[in-house]
């Protein structure tokens, strides 16, 4: 993201690239949008698990995953843009540190831990809770965010106040598209760790059973 920044003010050919890639942003607005948060949340994780993770076998599960993350990311990022817009005509589309700087705090510090944050966390237990609303009341508590959600906003802050940092130091026709970039780096690496998580979790039940089979033999 460093990279793309100092080529977009040092490198001219980059800096068409880029206001090629701005001007294809604008002329098509919210269907950009939603179609690149579905690519990154949904196609892409899913593409991901099934390739290392499946060993190319498609399951019924990927399907259902895609069905609750395509809308569940086309509405994460339409929020994004519309948040992206909202600052860009209250504080201004200048790269100045004084404007990037409360750009970032009423990003993270407030979009963040009040939406963005719960948002994900009690979306996810909801799916994960087999759509029950009935389940997902017991959640909705100070406590369960305190214990979930501020170790993940602490994560978040360290990888994304650095790049949120980049990203509000460009137009603002290229912040959702570089958003969208960086969050396909970030949905990929939590759904390898995810992933890797459940295969221990999944390797440490077997051991158990294949010990008492050897000890039975």
């Amino acid at each position: 993201m460093l990279a793309i920044l100092l080529a977009y003010y040092f490198h001219p050919p980059s800096a068409a690239l880029l206001n090629a890639l701005a001007d294809f942003k604008q002329r098509h607005g919210l269907t950009f949008v939603l179609i690149a948060s579905v690519i990154v949340g949904a196609v892409l994780p899913e593409l991901f698990v099934i390739v290392f993770f499946q060993r190319g076998r498609i399951r019924l599960q990927n399907a259902r995953n895609f069905v609750f993350n395509a809308p569940f990311w086309a509405f994460d990022g339409f929020l994004v843009n519309l948040m992206y817009r909202a600052l860009a005509e209250w504080l201004g589309d200048r790269a100045s540190v004084p404007i990037v700087a409360v750009k970032i705090c009423l990003d993270q510090f407030g979009y963040n831990p009040f939406f963005a944050a719960p948002y994900g966390i009690w979306g996810y237990a909801w799916k994960n809770a087999g759509y029950s609303f009935a389940k997902l009341r017991p959640l909705l508590t100070w406590q369960y965010y305190r214990e979930h959600a501020f170790p993940v906003l602490v994560a978040t802050w360290a990888v994304w106040i650095p790049l949120m940092a980049l990203i509000y130091s460009l137009p603002l026709a290229l912040q959702f598209p570089l958003f969208a970039l960086a969050l396909a780096f970030w949905v990929l690496m939590m759904t390898y760790m995810t992933n890797r998580f459940a295969g221990k979790i999944e390797a440490d039940a077997e051991l158990p059973i294949s010990v008492a089979g050897n000890v039975r033999s």
